[in-house]
């Protein structure tokens, strides 16, 4: 007897993995770069995004991933450094006030259509995915690498890629009378856990 229809379109949801992503169980940063004559203070701050969501749709055996998604709330970076109270307090507010103006530009996005997706060994995988990220109100083209293990209904994404603020019409910002200049390049780090 062959398959009807119906059966062969649940083979395919069930070979259909969406896994969502598990902000608490994830680290997500921004870190940047200070450049200038006090550089050497160290004011380099490291960002932790806090608010996130998103899902992807990804199907280990069929080498196949799509529909990725994620989306920030701008206002919850906060500086992860050791730093003074007071310190943390005004780099966040020039991050929110000057930098990203969270209150104009509320959520930062990120979605790929296209993912290549290739089997290293195991249930470790590399992925290469096109996106546009829409932040402060431009979408640009931003290409993301990962590597992604796949644990039963558990998977773990990891990788870094940079972004430069020019390319939003950011301005770096300078503190300390521009003795302490932001580079335009900032590096982003990620170690997502997403569930099925």
């Amino acid at each position: 007897m062959g398959h009807s229809a119906e059966d062969s379109s649940r083979a395919t949801e069930a070979s259909t993995s969406t896994f969502t992503m598990d902000s608490r169980a994830s680290r997500f940063t921004v870190k940047a770069f200070a450049t200038g004559l006090l550089s050497a203070l160290g004011h380099s701050p490291t960002f932790g995004i806090r608010d996130f969501s998103g899902e992807v749709l990804f199907e280990p055996d069929r080498l196949k991933a799509s529909h990725f998604k994620l989306a920030i709330k701008s206002s919850s970076l906060s500086v992860i450094d050791d730093i003074s109270d007071k310190d943390r307090r005004e780099i966040e507010d020039i991050m929110r006030r000057d930098v990203l103006e969270t209150a104009k530009y509320p959520e930062i996005s990120y979605q790929a259509a296209e993912i290549s997706v290739e089997s290293l060994e195991g249930t470790l995988y590399s992925v290469v995915l096109h996106g546009a990220l829409d932040l402060h109100g431009v979408a640009g083209s931003v290409l993301i690498k990962a590597k992604i293990a796949v644990m039963g209904d558990m998977l773990r994404a990891s990788g870094e890629f940079p972004i430069f603020q020019s390319d939003f019409n950011i301005k770096p910002v300078s503190v300390a009378g521009g003795a302490i200049k932001i580079k335009d390049e900032l590096k982003c780090a990620f170690e997502i856990v997403a569930r099925k």
